[in-house]
């Protein structure tokens, strides 16, 4: 269906009237706050444990904006004759926002889950060299991040917590005292002891057993006080 001549014209028209009839807002910032969505894209915040200086979001920012300095640091061995190993120490790491885009590639390629978004705004300066922001300012950016919403009832646990779990398991069972040994005294008297015959309680072993005189009964070999005795 062709469409009619002149309707274009008319929705452009019905939009402008509309919103010339609306009524205008003025927001009252910085005196009131805006409310933002709680995903909101406003700086990046830096958890620093888990950056391990692998300079892959330097690297993949098309800014280059994310300066990142460190050093090595040995490790002694964890066990007698192990190897020693070497970690990288982060020494620094600051994003230049008068460069930055916020593309967030940094945060998708990080490996380690060292970058998020906050939806902290306000980190306007007078001059643009301040917009250059290090670890400390990043690191208290990174207490304002949401929490990540829920996961889906029946999905699969991340392989982080599963990790994280067995870690925390192992270092419990590694702290546990262990567990008391009997004293080898008390394993020798256990040894002494005699044992019953089974099925022999032992009030069924003070019995007398049939034809067998109980205590105080008088037999033709003892008799009692004051009787005599076969001759």
């Amino acid at each position: 269906m062709a469409p009619i001549p002149g309707s274009g014209l008319a929705k452009g028209l019905a939009v402008t009237l509309r919103t010339m009839t609306k009524k205008s807002v003025t927001a009252q910032y910085p005196d009131t706050q805006p409310d933002l969505p709680p995903r909101t894209r406003g700086v990046i915040g830096l958890f620093e444990e888990n950056c391990t200086v692998c300079m892959l979001c330097a690297r993949e920012c098309p800014d280059w904006c994310i300066y990142i300095d460190s050093h090595k640091e040995t490790v002694p061995a964890a066990a007698p004759g192990g190897r020693e190993r070497s970690r990288n120490v982060l020494d620094r790491f600051a994003i230049d926002f008068s460069l930055c885009m916020y593309c967030g590639i940094c945060i998708e390629v990080c490996p380690f889950d060292a970058l998020f978004w906050s939806p902290e705004f306000e980190y306007a300066e007078t001059d643009i060299r301040d917009l250059t922001h290090e670890r400390d300012k990043l690191r208290e950016w990174m207490w304002t991040v949401p929490a990540p919403p829920a996961l889906d009832p029946g999905a699969e646990e991340p392989k982080e917590l599963a990790t994280a779990r067995k870690t925390a398991d192992k270092l419990a069972a590694q702290q546990a005292p262990p567990a008391t040994e009997p004293h080898a005294d008390q394993q020798a008297r256990a040894a002494e002891q005699p044992t019953r015959p089974q099925g022999d309680s032992k009030q069924q072993t003070d019995q007398p057993k049939p034809g067998q005189p109980t205590p105080g009964q008088a037999t033709p070999d003892h008799p009692k006080p004051g009787q005599e005795g076969p001759e």
